[in-house]
């Protein structure tokens, strides 16, 4: 890929020697921190070269000759940019499109980003951010827009508005090992950006955990995006989330699957470490039989902080492990605890960010036979 936006957007950061280069690299300065953990090789699953992101969002500058799509360069200032090569091409193809329009339905004013949310199977929901409050003129001239488009949503958003024209919800679907997955994703809540990587991800995790079983302990389920494929392979899932929002999306995808072994409870891990040492009693357990669960094996996938002192220690005490993770640094510190009682058997890289430094990790780790 050859973006003219090259050495200027501060998104891109890394651009020479062309992509394959990149990614060994990346790879290759990774491996390097599990070096004293491991000398398993891993599996390395690439990106797209182009058009992989299908959710972004783009800054709006207005000048004398109208308005522009906008990024921050490497000084964090904003420059005006007329093409997106790493977004899908459902989203290249309504970038110009849609700003003509908003300009021709004066709705322009006061509007300081764009954000587009897609799928794979053509979903669309395009979210106006303003600067103003929004009235019926603009939810009028934003129903044109809706039409004109042809797309899923138009939703305009302001301090303490929300106004959906369509719905704030599209269907993703991903296959693994010939099943096929839809997964709700709700406007402004957090989704895989690049779906061909979140389906090595997705496959990668399956495999890891067919030939395991007992129960499943998740922590960090999001909206459940590994939790449904996971529930395949075990005969009963926990799954834990502190948003409440992405709770009730997890359970709107289990019906959507007609998935029916996963119970989740809105919690975060210090607090479910809690519940589970019996330190405390949480009243979200009060229907959930935690005495009933045999679990053998954890899945995590923690924000890029990595896991707390107390889930580190909880995490320790299962026979299998599995993490993905969006921070190889704080795996690796992770890892360096847990090597006290297990090994690493499997591990994988996931270029979920091509043209960044950012790699993504999972490693399954086994209990240490004594």
């Amino acid at each position: 890929m050859e973006c003219k936006h090259f050495g200027q957007c501060g998104s891109c950061k890394i651009y020479e020697d062309g992509y394959s280069a990149q990614l060994e690299e990346k790879v290759t300065n990774t491996k390097e921190l599990f070096s004293q953990f491991t000398d398993i090789e891993g599996d390395i699953f690439s990106s797209p070269e182009s058009n992989f992101r299908f959710r972004s969002e783009f800054k709006i500058f207005h000048d004398k000759t109208g308005i522009h799509y906008a990024m921050y360069d490497k000084d964090k200032k904003l420059f005006n940019i007329d093409e997106c090569l790493i977004v899908n091409e459902e989203i290249q193809n309504i970038f110009k499109p849609l700003l003509k329009s908003i300009v021709s339905l004066d709705i322009a004013y006061k509007l300081f980003a764009v954000e587009f949310l897609s799928t794979t199977t053509k979903g669309m929901i395009i979210t106006l951010i303003y600067h103003k409050k929004l009235d019926e003129n603009w939810q009028e001239k934003a129903k044109i827009l809706f039409e004109e488009l042809n797309i899923d949503a138009i939703i305009g958003r302001s301090r303490k508005q929300k106004i959906v024209i369509g719905t704030d919800r599209v269907v993703e679907t991903f296959k693994i090992d010939k099943k096929e997955y839809k997964f709700i994703y709700i406007e402004n809540s957090f989704t895989q950006p690049n779906p061909y990587t979140n389906q090595s991800m997705l496959q990668w995790v399956n495999n890891q955990s067919i030939n395991l079983k007992n129960d499943l302990l998740e922590l960090y389920c999001g909206a459940g995006n590994f939790t449904l494929v996971l529930s395949e392979n075990f005969d009963k899932v926990l799954a834990t989330e502190i948003s409440k929002p992405s709770i009730v999306a997890a359970m709107d995808n289990c019906v959507l699957n007609d998935v029916n072994n996963i119970e989740f409870v809105r919690m975060s891990s210090e607090e479910f470490v809690k519940a589970i040492s019996k330190e405390r009693e949480f009243n979200r357990l009060k229907n959930i039989e935690l005495d009933s669960y045999n679990f053998d094996t954890i899945f995590v996938d923690p924000p890029r902080s990595g896991l707390d002192d107390t889930t580190r220690e909880l995490s320790s005490n299962f026979e299998n492990i599995i993490y993905i993770s969006c921070k190889p640094e704080t795996l690796a510190r992770d890892v360096e605890y847990l090597s006290k009682t297990h090994e690493i058997v499997s591990m994988a890289f996931f270029d979920q960010f091509a043209y960044t430094p950012h790699l993504e990790m999972g490693l399954r780790l086994r209990k240490i036979s004594l």
